[in-house]
Formats: C-alpha cells, sequence, structure tokens
C-alpha cells in the first residue's frame, strides 16, 4: 500500500501547486510540474510492477489451492498417463499407471498387491477392455478376455502408508489391449490394493481418461463379420440363381449355411431371431425366383472393405459348393464366379485350386481351357508350355490313386492338357512369328 499512499502524496501536492501558484515565480513552477512529472512517472512503474506482483500470487495461490481440492492424500487416488515401455530392445507405447494418497493396512510390513481392470464407459452400455491370451488357449489359438492385471507392491514400511507424490505401480502395453470399438474412448480404470496374505482389500480407487484407438475394436469386427455372413448369403443365392434356375438343393444348402453361420455364432440369438432369419430367407428365395438381380460387384466391395481375405475364401468356398449342388456348373454359374474371384480380389491361382477340388472338370457345362489349368494370356509360348508340363505332371501322379473319382478326373485332365498343349502353345507361337 505504500506505493498507494506516495501516489496520493504527488496528486495533493501538484493540487496545492495549482491553487497557490502565484506564490511562486514562472521558473520556480517549471522545475515542480518536472520533477512532478518525474515523480508521477517512477511511480506508476512500481504500480506496475506491484500489481503484475500481486497478480502471480494470487494465481500461484489458486493454483495451489485447486491441487489441494482435487488431490486429497487423505484417500487414494489414480491417474493414467502414456509412457513407452521397453521389451525386448524394442519400444511399445503403454498406459502408466500411477497412485497417490493414503493406503491403510492392517499392520506395519504388510505384503499388498495391486489388481488393475479396464472398462470403455463411452457408449450407454459399458464394455470391458480385452486382452489377448496365449497361454492355456484351446484349439482355435489365441482368445480374448476381460482385461485384469495382479502386480505385486511389496510390503508397505507402515500401516497407513502415504504415496505424497504420484508413484508409478504398473505399465499396460497398450498393443496387448483389444478395444471396443475405434476412435476416441473414454476408458475407466479401477484399482484395487489388497492384502497379499489373505486377499483382504486394503483400498480402492477409479479414474477416467480418454484413448484415441486407430484400430478397429472387437466390437466394430463382430458387426463386420455379421455383415459379411449377410452378404455372403445374397452372392450364394446369386450364383445359384445365375442360370435362371434356383434349384430347391441349392437353397436347402444355402439355409443350412446361413442357420449354422448367422445364428450359431450370436450369443443372443434366441427363437425371435429364427424367426426374423427364416423370413428372410424365404422373401430373398422368392426375390430370385422372381427373376430379379443384385449387383453382385457392389456386394463384393462391401466385403473387400468389411472381412479380412480369409473370410473372403470362405464365401467363395460356399458359392462353390452352391455351383455343384445340382451335380451341373452351368456356363453363367461359372462366369460369375470367375468375377466374384476378381471382385473379392483373392489370389487368382488358390481360387484355381479350389475350383479344381470342388468343381471337377465333368462338371463343366463349358470347358474354359484357359481358367481350368491356369493359363493367362500374357503368357508367352514357352512359359504356357513349361507351365503345362507341371500341371501335367501333377495329375499324372493321381493317375494311380485308389480313389476312382480322382483317377477319372486326373484322367480327364491329362487329356485337356495334351489338347492344350498343342493348340495354346501353337497359338502363341504364330502370334510371336507374326
Amino acid at each position: 500500500m505504500a506505493g498507494f499512499w506516495i501516489l496520493i502524496s504527488i496528486v495533493l501536492a501538484a493540487s496545492a501547486a495549482l491553487i497557490f501558484g502565484g506564490l511562486f515565480n514562472r521558473s520556480r513552477w517549471a522545475d515542480l510540474a518536472t520533477k512532478a512529472q518525474r515523480h508521477k512517472e517512477i511511480i506508476y512503474k512500481n504500480l506496475r510492477v506491484f500489481v503484475s506482483l500481486r497478480l502471480r500470487s494470487r494465481r500461484a495461490l489458486w493454483l495451489t489451492q485447486d491441487r489441494k481440492s482435487t488431490i486429497d492424500v487423505a484417500d487414494l487416488n489414480c491417474r493414467v498417463q502414456t509412457s513407452e515401455r521397453r521389451e525386448n530392445e524394442e519400444t511399445f507405447d503403454a498406459f502408466s499407471v500411477e497412485l497417490c494418497g493414503s493406503i491403510q493396512a492392517p499392520r506395519d510390513r504388510c505384503r499388498a498387491s495391486i489388481t488393475v481392470s479396464l472398462t470403455d464407459v463411452t457408449d450407454e452400455s459399458p464394455s470391458p477392455v480385452q486382452a489377448w491370451i496365449n497361454q492355456g488357449a484351446g484349439p482355435d489359438g489365441p482368445r480374448m478376455s476381460a482385461f485384469c492385471r495382479r502386480v505385486e507392491l511389496g510390503r508397505l514400511p507402515q500401516r497407513l502408508t502415504v504415496l505424497s507424490e504420484w508413484t508409478a505401480v504398473a505399465r499396460i502395453r497398450i498393443d496387448s489391449l483389444a478395444f471396443a470399438r475405434k476412435g476416441k474412448r473414454n476408458l475407466e480404470l479401477e484399482a484395487t490394493i489388497s492384502s497379499a496374505d489373505d486377499g483382504q482389500v486394503l483400498s480402492c480407487t477409479r479414474c477416467t481418461f480418454a484413448h484415441d484407438n486407430p484400430a478397429l475394436g472387437y466390437m466394430d469386427l463382430q458387426e463386420n463379420a455379421d455383415r459379411t455372413k449377410v452378404l455372403a448369403v445374397a452372392l450364394a443365392f446369386a450364383v445359384g440363381a445365375a442360370d435362371n434356375e434356383l434349384c430347391d438343393c441349392e437353397i436347402e444348402l444355402i439355409e443350412d449355411w446361413a442357420r449354422d453361420n448367422i445364428l450359431a455364432n450370436s450369443e443372443r440369438a434366441d427363437e425371435k431371431d429364427t424367426r426374423k432369419l427364416e423370413k428372410v430367407l424365404s422373401r430373398t428365395v422368392a426375390f430370385f425366383r422372381d427373376g430379379n438381380k443384385l449387383d453382385t460387384s457392389k456386394i463384393c466391395m462391401e466385403i473387400v472393405e468389411l472381412a479380412p481375405v480369409a473370410q473372403r475364401y470362405d464365401i467363395l468356398d460356399l458359392c462353390l459348393y452352391v455351383a455343384r449342388a445340382d451335380g451341373f456348373v452351368a456356363a453363367e454359374e461359372w462366369a460369375l464366379l470367375k468375377d466374384l474371384a476378381g471382385w473379392l480380389e483373392v489370389d487368382a491361382e488358390k481360387f484355381r485350386l479350389m475350383m479344381e477340388k470342388v468343381l471337377p472338370i465333368h462338371m463343366h457345362e463349358v470347358k474354359d481351357v484357359e481358367t481350368i489349368l491356369g493359363l493367362t494370356s500374357d503368357m508367352t509360348g514357352e512359359k504356357a508350355r513349361r507351365h503345362l508340363n507341371r500341371e501335367y505332371s501333377r495329375w499324372n501322379a493321381r493317375i494311380t490313386n485308389s480313389d476312382p473319382g480322382v483317377q477319372s478326373q486326373a484322367d480327364q485332365m491329362l487329356r485337356l492338357i495334351m489338347e492344350a498343349r498343342g493348340q495354346y502353345t501353337a497359338e502363341k507361337a504364330l502370334t510371336i512369328d507374326n
């Protein structure tokens, strides 16, 4: 306040000089005015410094009070920070779990452990954060389970242990977790400290933090898988109806696949879901039997966006069995199958081997030599000859197979290869000569 009173004194002195100005001559008045101005500038400068210091002091006080109000060391508090974790000379992103506050134990030097769990609370229905489990996995390989991590804390020094600063107690690799959905998620961490001797809960705390998940979540993947199965049924019906004749045997095969794959893998499936599926299948059959068509290329584009390549092969496998259901592969069915393989972006050679296994050559209405034998238009005559030689050796080895069906197929394939050797390589040679 000293600066304030000095400023008031200068103002009063200046006023007095104005009132009693006649007592001074002009030179004296000029000197006084100059000194007053100089004192005024000094006081204003000191006053600005004083106000700035007071504001800084109050701001520091507010921040201190705010921290004290949010962190009560009488209770146990937790928070999660993003950090890095090194394992085997590699660096991984991790969640660092930190504690601050008090832990009450039944006695001094009590052995304690902390159990940490994570829940996605972004949506109305909370979902557990999952973790991959490799050990003890079943025949299907690694599986997921709700994340829960237990870490030994050692012995607490006293009955009342106070962590006055944030202390890291666990680090969780983010790439070991599976979140519910992709994008910005709100996660809740629960940390429970228990006695390692008898399991008695000593303290429990929770905190919520944000995480941006760049990958598809397990709920996203499940929804995509369910959607893909529905689209697979549509493609299967399209193959069956490609020759404008949807047979009962084809319908039965598709409906059985739909029941086994759409309902059997749904944990929430009930009689209502079963009735709904049956109605959808009946309407789909009527749709195709009325001569309607689907945009199969558009359906395949959606499947490519939703499904991994392994699931796309499963869809093609279904379509192949639909094509063979009536024991005869029409030209229209064969043409659509080849288109589906291209639109679903699968390996052409792998798909050819699938067709070879499911659709033997005797079923084909039209023998598409190039596709059946794996010949392509960009092959030179020499490359085609070498390829046909490999195919000949492969099928020649099956001519003595104990299965009569395999023997018959091998015999037909060898005859087709012999025909292609002369015709296809001759055409290539003619093209090259010209």
